[in-house]
């Protein structure tokens, strides 16, 4: 590889970081970013391989700990969030997981916002106990509840803002004063508000993660995540557990990731122009019963999300009247069924026979997940094309 003399980006703005950020070039001079799709790693005397396993030189030993394109990723990400470290993972439940057991022990205590993707829920209900870790699963919008179940036992934790699917919004500056106070480490899931429209770090929380497989890519090509941390936090726990466990991601995944960050700004600008659109579309519709959206005037935490997110992103939530959701999906021609989002496609998911099935009935009560909600993804189509599908499919059920 050349020289990074390119390569520092930092006192630019965050779109000309989204572009090139992390960039190397080989010795071909190559404009776009290179692929090196190689798994090891070839050293010139068995003296340079000893002590470049033994930390005393630079350079890559083996693609499931370092790889130049995905090192080019993983700076990029960490320059768009302020970040010290960035380390890419798989998918983004590869880097919840990993954000969590890289740091958690048997006996450890975690508190976590109730309100999340399937499963993450999962992980968090399920998982978590089999070895040993106590958690709580509380209302996360409810300061009260931090204050009473985070204490000094807690070693971290889990919040996800705006939540999947229900958008609740949680007050991470507040949350993270909370934790900090009893030395708890805050991860913050920011799959949903995307690196564009809110910065967890920036209010205070220690470890961020991504699902890449969403807006990042953003079209619907391939899976992998992402978390960030600082660099002591990285080298200390980050580091050795997804080194030794394995859910690197794919040099070519981590390509296509860095790529669709270069237009990642562009596109959520426009996702949330057609979302809202979409939002105050539904609101006033006679057969919706309700829609949630972090920009309308009537979300319960809105002004909370005017002050913490640029924009409202790119999902919009309603519940339809009656019990006709999977007749209005099935009538839909633009949206495509699908469990993904922030996808350049609009898409559409029932979450309760899907995300959220695995976490059952009762777990979806909790939540307020109801049988007659509807997720919708919307995206970069004409927005009159998506309303008048809307409308169509809407004017079809009783």
């Amino acid at each position: 590889m050349t020289d990074k003399k390119n390569n520092n980006y930092k006192n630019y703005r965050k779109q000309t970081q989204m572009v090139r950020g992390g960039l190397w070039r080989s010795q071909h001079g190559e404009t776009s970013e290179a692929i090196f799709m190689n798994s090891g790693y070839v050293f010139n005397s068995a003296e340079e391989a000893k002590a470049r396993f033994a930390g005393e030189s630079e350079g890559y030993l083996y693609s499931r700990y370092g790889n130049p394109t995905i090192t080019m990723f993983e700076e990029r990400m960490a320059l768009n969030d302020e970040a010290e470290a960035c380390f890419a993972t798989a998918s983004g439940m590869a880097a919840v997981f990993a954000s969590l057991m890289s740091y958690l022990k048997s006996g450890d205590h975690v508190v976590s916002s109730r309100s999340l993707f399937g499963s993450c829920y999962y992980i968090l209900d399920q998982v978590l106990p089999r070895y040993g870790i106590t958690t709580h699963l509380i209302d996360g919008t409810d300061l009260s509840q931090w204050e009473k179940h985070v204490t000094n036992k807690t070693k971290c934790i889990f919040l996800e803002s705006p939540s999947n699917p229900t958008m609740e919004i949680i007050d991470i500056t507040s949350v993270v004063k909370i934790a900090h106070h009893h030395n708890a480490l805050v991860i913050v899931d920011n799959i949903l508000a995307s690196p564009v429209l809110q910065k967890p770090m920036e209010l205070g929380a220690d470890i961020v993660v991504y699902s890449g497989t969403k807006h990042i890519d953003g079209q619907g090509r391939c899976l992998g995540g992402a978390i960030l941390s600082s660099k002591k936090h990285y080298e200390k726990y980050l580091k050795p557990f997804i080194r030794h466990t394995g859910p690197t991601i794919s040099p070519f995944n981590a390509w296509i990731l860095l790529k669709g960050l270069e237009t990642l700004q562009n596109r959520m600008s426009q996702h949330c122009h057609n979302a809202l659109e979409v939002a105050n579309y539904l609101s006033q519709h006679s057969k919706v019963k309700k829609t949630i959206y972090p920009e309308l005037k009537n979300h319960p935490q809105y002004i909370l999300a005017k002050k913490q997110m640029l924009k409202g992103g790119s999902i919009v939530t309603f519940i339809i009247k009656g019990k006709n959701a999977f007749k209005f999906i099935n009538k839909l021609k633009i949206f495509d069924i699908s469990n993904n989002l922030g996808d350049t496609k609009s898409l559409v998911t029932h979450p309760a026979t899907t995300t959220h099935r695995v976490i059952g009935a009762e777990g979806r009560k909790k939540l307020n997940i109801k049988d007659t909600m509807i997720r919708l993804s919307i995206g970069l189509e004409d927005i009159d094309d998506l309303i008048e599908d809307i409308e169509n499919a809407l004017e079809q059920i009783e």
